[in-house]
């Protein structure tokens, strides 16, 4: 059985989601499976950067939305700088 691929990690434990100024709740946390983040680094490898059609096809490919692909390249990069 799959879950929706969202975990809460919030400190406490106990409270699922924060809300914001607005009354909205914040996103849960996603969970990315081995098989994802082996992908997405294999291509973060080959190139630091992906255009629209090339995050269009590795979401579809990695039943991600295109924000998780584009948030992870974005984390990714900032974790390279901070180890350079």
């Amino acid at each position: 059985d799959e879950s929706s691929g969202y975990e809460s990690e919030s400190a406490g434990g106990e409270r699922s989601a924060e809300t914001g100024t607005c009354g909205r709740q914040r996103r849960a946390r996603t969970a990315f499976t081995s098989e994802q983040v082996c992908r997405l680094e294999k291509n973060f490898q080959r190139q630091k950067y992906l255009g629209a059609s090339e995050r269009r096809k590795l979401a579809a490919a990695l039943r991600l939305s295109e924000i998780q692909i584009k948030t992870w390249f974005q984390n990714r990069r900032m974790k390279l700088k901070r180890q350079i």
